[in-house]
Formats: structure tokens, sequence, C-alpha cells
């Protein structure tokens, strides 16, 4: 581990199940991104998207959670140090609407890891790959206003802006032939921390 300032966000990844709203940078070796499978990656996750959607963006007021999340996957990026697990430091959720027809929504990565690592763009490549394997033929996203570049980047197309939690959105369109089917998502991605993005 390369400490940069402070502790880790986590002490220990089997013990620790809520993220600190403010924890200090570190950086790990890699980042494994996967459908979260485990009680403490459901909660830190969801603990991150308190700290973004909540805390950080003021979106909403106390908790995030609405209905989706009884049906959704929730997906992880999670921080390695040593070769062990050690914290989630992004997540997303995806959920089929209707037959072939899958939603994205709750893309939220920490902010000491939005400038390395591609988290971001590894969990919208799981995302759609995975719904992908499983019958998707559209899958949709309402995208903040200023995330959208980086959708077009990853083979999104712009369909109509939308106001969506009082905030502008994109309503956007993932481009599934650039997205092969991914069966084990379980194993996922493993991104790498030395490719630093500025």
């Amino acid at each position: 581990m390369i400490c940069l300032e402070g502790p880790s966000p986590a002490r220990s990844s089997a013990r620790s199940t809520e993220v600190e709203a403010t924890p200090a940078c570190y950086r790990p070796c890699a980042f494994y991104v996967k459908w979260a499978w485990s009680d403490w990656e459901s909660e830190q996750a969801m603990a991150l998207r308190r700290a973004v959607f909540c805390s950080e963006q003021g979106i909403f007021l106390g908790d995030d959670r609405d209905a989706i999340d009884a049906q959704a996957q929730l997906l992880v990026a999670v921080s390695v140090l040593g070769g062990a697990p050690d914290a989630v430091v992004g997540t997303v959720r995806i959920h089929q609407a209707a037959s072939g027809l899958w939603w994205g929504s709750r893309l939220a990565v920490h902010p000491c890891f939005r400038h390395f690592g591609h988290i971001g763009s590894t969990l919208i490549r799981l995302a759609v790959g995975s719904a992908h394997a499983r019958g998707c033929r559209s899958f949709l996203a309402h995208v903040q206003r200023q995330n959208v570049p980086l959708f077009e980047r990853l083979h999104w197309n712009r369909l109509h802006p939308v106001i969506v939690h009082g905030r502008a959105h994109c309503l956007m369109q993932a481009d599934l032939a650039s997205y092969p089917p991914c069966a084990d998502p379980y194993a996922g991605f493993v991104a790498c921390a030395a490719e630093a993005r500025r």
C-alpha cells in the first residue's frame, strides 16, 4: 500500500461495513470489479451511495434506496491491498425492467478514486456486459449531464434530455456491439490502479 495521507478507509473488509464519509486517500494495487455477493460488499456499496448521492451531491435526504433495489443486482469495485480485498470504492446497480430491457443506475465512485484505475468505466463495462449475457437487447441509463461525455466515449448514444430528481440528465443507450457478453460476472474484471487519469 502507498499511503497518500492518513489511514485506510476500511480497517478490515470483513469487519468494516460502513465507508467513512471522507476517508483518507490511498493507492491500492488493483480493483476487483464484479457482482457483489457478500454482506460487507453490499453494505459498503450502500454506504458509498449515501456518501455520494446524499452527502456530496445532496440529491437525496438520508438514504438513496428505492423500490428498484429489491430487484437490482449490485456491482462493486473493491480495492485490493496486499492481494486481499479491502474496501468498496465504486458501485452501480442493474435491473431488468422488461424482457430484454435493462437499466443501470446509481453509479458512484469514491472521490479519492475517480482519477485512476478507470473504475467508473470498468463498472459500466461489466454492467452492460453481464446484462448482455443475460439476454439484454437494450441497455439504458439516466446519465447526469456532466457525465455524458464519459458515456459517449464508452459507446453510448444520447436519446434525449430529462430531469431526474430535480437534476439535468440525459437518457442514454449503450451500443451493445461494444460490450461483449460477460458470462461470469462474479469473477468480473480486474482494473489496474497503475494507470492514472488526468
